[in-house]
């Protein structure tokens, strides 16, 4: 901290430079910090309190004399003390402010200067108190809190990191944005619910009945009206200095006041429904992601770890997460229905609520879901809107991958996004099928996400034949194929899960499957039905193959989709020496389901069937743990789709079961395993939940503890998890490393 600087000198004693001041000083920097303000009782108060270590006794002296200058008043003054202070300034001073607006201070900055001073580094502190004056200074105000600077184009590297240090010595998280946009995201979230909050305070109190509209007011109106309790001088000088970006927000919103307004005088339920469902689901997602609208909150940076204890049992009826294919698709053809899809059964983990959440965006009225209800007013197959920017899919590529084919034959432009782990993944297996149809989609760098997609594009029927078995990219195909001018069809090399024609079915409209080629033509219509959810065989197979590998386990698992397409584990973990029997099966909606009981029996290494290969893709991560304790070699081959998975599953399942004592092999397309003892260890999931989950069941046969590092996206998939593994008997933890 001695680089820092030496004197800093803070203008204006009241909670936010008092705050500032009193950080500062606990921190133990080695800058003397200096406190000025025009109420010399403010000055002597906090030298008393410790909030400043010296008084200002003359401001022109201070100003020549200091590194940093803070201006902590209130905007409206800025202009004024820039005026005072400018004489006395000294080459090199950095100056810097905490004012709630920045296009107006740098506008003063250049009345007063000519042009604003390359040392001049604006700030915002987005943190406060009800209380003031410097006897509230509270040295924690920004601590775990966000401070914007917003410095310009010309502005000094080493000023603007010193403004930035300063802040983090208060325990703050630092973001820059240019002026123009903080003063936009500002007048949005804080001004202007502060301008609704006023007017409607206002506008109640002049009711000539006006005491019981307040006297019986619930605790919402309480919450929302606090903030009217804010200083008035205070808002005032930030409504003029906000001006502009304050008057297009207020005109947005009285827009969309106006739209509710004319949706109930007109009795329109789904406008309202719209509304309503929208913003519960947008303020919902928002609160998961974001503690508080000003706190940090770095939770999904950090190592989420599972410890997973030796041995265990395995013993109990359990039923799984819905299937997470199955719910994806619901929301999807629900929404290009007409009428209203009821869904029960519907995975609520983050992947199939990005699929939710993007036909929202696009207009859909989608109501839940509720211990997995959701109600689906669905808008026909031209009923899409154009969404309002970016849609969004976090980490799902059935999302991203389904959506791009729907989305080529739309009218509106769209752009698709995901997270880190997302943009890694290949999107020209369908980019490619869908430019042949005539869509125009462009993928970012190395032909991953982003994908850019361009509206308005007449779509033309083709055949394809698909060069790897995908269940996402025929899925996409066929999507697109329902606008498609023609008979769109698909030709896979091996058989993969049909949820996609079996749901359009479902829905009414005509597919045609011949052999292992599917075909759709456009023209049709999508008729809203009802559709439960099976348990996900994906989520189920971590428990079948816990059992599998644990003497003494007697496992049930209810209302499991049993889908044809689906059942490679079951065929392998038979194949291995399963005692495995599937009960009360049926059809469910059009998808076959079970209830499935497994019992310890000795497994056995096998050739894997490549013909079983695409049935099983994603379970074959909990595959590998079951080779690993089974009696001989298993091989695997025909599964290099698995490289290309949330991580290179085959690599990861390599290095953690051989950090376990395994004996194991990889090899471009599948893996050589001997089956052996499981010693304890760590290993490292690289955010891949199927991988995370696998090695939590290793541990019933380690002869140690297993840590599975990287283990967060599990909340994402199968939020459930870890309890349901404690339910039957594992000895597993989560926690934060």
């Amino acid at each position: 901290m001695s680089s820092w600087v030496n004197r800093v000198l803070v203008i204006g004693l009241g909670l936010i430079g008092g705050s500032l001041a009193k950080a500062l000083r606990e921190r133990s920097t080695s800058a003397c910090i200096v406190g000025y303000d025009r109420d010399e009782k403010e000055m002597q108060t906090g030298l008393r309190l410790g909030v400043i270590d010296e008084m200002a006794t003359g401001l022109a002296e201070e100003v020549s004399r200091a590194d940093l200058i803070v201006l902590a008043v209130p905007v409206k003054a800025t202009e004024a003390v820039l005026e005072q202070i400018k004489p006395h300034l000294t080459d090199g001073t950095i100056l810097t402010d905490v004012g709630s607006t920045k296009g107006n201070v740098v506008e003063a900055a250049e009345r007063v200067f000519g042009t604003v001073p390359n040392t001049f580094i604006p700030g915002h502190p987005i943190a406060g108190s009800e209380k003031s004056g410097v006897a509230a200074a509270d040295s924690q105000l920004f601590n775990g809190y966000k401070v914007i600077i917003t410095p310009l184009p010309d502005s000094d590297p080493d000023a603007t990191a010193k403004v930035d240090q300063m802040w983090r010595y208060t325990g703050a998280e630092v973001l820059s944005m240019g002026v123009a946009r903080h003063d936009e995201v500002l007048a949005a979230t804080s001004h202007l619910p502060h301008m609704l909050a006023f007017s409607l305070v206002d506008t109640l109190a002049r009711e000539e009945e006006n005491l019981d509209i307040f006297r019986y007011a619930a605790g919402g109106f309480r919450d929302f009206t606090r903030i009217a309790g804010s200083d008035p001088t205070m808002w005032h000088d930030v409504c003029l200095a906000n001006k502009e970006p304050l008057l297009r927000q207020l005109d947005r919103f009285t827009t969309g006041l106006a739209r509710l307004r004319k949706a109930i005088e007109e009795g329109d339920g789904d406008m309202m429904l719209g509304t309503f469902t929208r913003a519960k689901a947008a303020r919902e997602h928002f609160s998961r992601i974001l503690s508080d609208t000003a706190s940090s909150n770095n939770m999904n940076n950090e190592n989420v770890i599972f410890r997973a204890q030796p041995g265990g049992s395995v013993a109990g009826t359990i039923r799984v997460p819905g299937d997470k294919s199955i719910s994806h698709r619901s929301i999807m053809l629900g929404s290009l229905a007409e009428g209203i899809t009821e869904v029960s059964g519907f995975l609520e983990g983050e992947d199939a609520l990005a699929t939710l959440q993007a036909f929202r965006d696009m207009g859909v009225v989608i109501e839940g879901p509720n211990q997995g209800k959701v109600r689906i007013h669905g808008v026909g197959l031209n009923g899409l809107q154009a969404p309002p920017g970016p849609i969004y899919v976090g980490n799902s590529g059935t999302t991203i991958r389904l959506l791009s084919g729907l989305l080529s034959a739309q009218q509106f432009d769209t752009e698709l996004s995901g997270d880190e782990s997302l943009a890694k993944r290949p999107m020209e297996r369908v980019a490619k099928p869908l430019r042949l149809m005539g869509a125009e989609i462009e993928t970012g760098e190395g032909g991953r996400p982003p994908l850019k997609i361009k509206g308005g594009q007449p779509l033309k029927a083709i055949h394809y034949d698909m060069p790897m078995a995908s269940a996402q990219v025929k899925s996409c195909l066929m999507l697109a194929g329902l606008y498609a001018d023609g008979t769109t069809s698909v030709t896979e090399p091996a058989p993969t899960r049909d949820h996609t024609e079996r749901m359009l079915q479902g829905f009414g409209y005509e597919v045609d499957v011949d052999g292992s080629t599917v075909s759709v033509r456009n023209g049709g219509k999508l008729t809203a039905t009802e559709i439960d959810v099976p348990a996900d065989i994906s989520s189920a197979t971590f428990f079948l193959v816990a059992a599998a590998i644990t003497p003494g386990s007697d496992l049930t698992l209810e209302h499991v989709g049993i889908n044809p397409t689906r059942v490679g584990v079951i065929n392998i973990l038979k194949l291995m020496g399963a005692d495995l029997e599937l009960l009360n099966e049926r059809e469910v909606g059009g998808e076959p389901v079970a209830d499935i009981r497994i019992r310890y029996a000795q497994l056995k290494g096998i050739r894997v069937p490549e013909d079983q290969v695409p049935l099983a893709i994603d379970e074959f991560p909990a595959l590998f743990i079951a080779a690993a304790c089974a009696e001989g070699e298993t091989v695997v081959t025909g599964a290099e789709e698995l490289r290309v998975k949330e991580s290179d599953r085959i690599q990861v399942m390599v290095d953690g079961l051989k950090a376990l004592g395994a004996d194991i092999e990889g090899t471009p397309d599948g893996a050589i395993i001997r089956g052996g003892e499981l010693h304890g260890g760590e290993v490292f999931a690289h955010g891949d939940h199927r991988i995370a989950m696998s090695f939590t069941i290793a541990a019933l046969r380690s002869s140690g503890e297993i840590k599975i590092n990287d283990c967060a996206n599990v909340a994402t998939s199968f939020p459930t998890f870890i309890e349901l593994a404690q339910e039957v008997g594992l000895n597993v933890i989560k926690g934060d490393s």
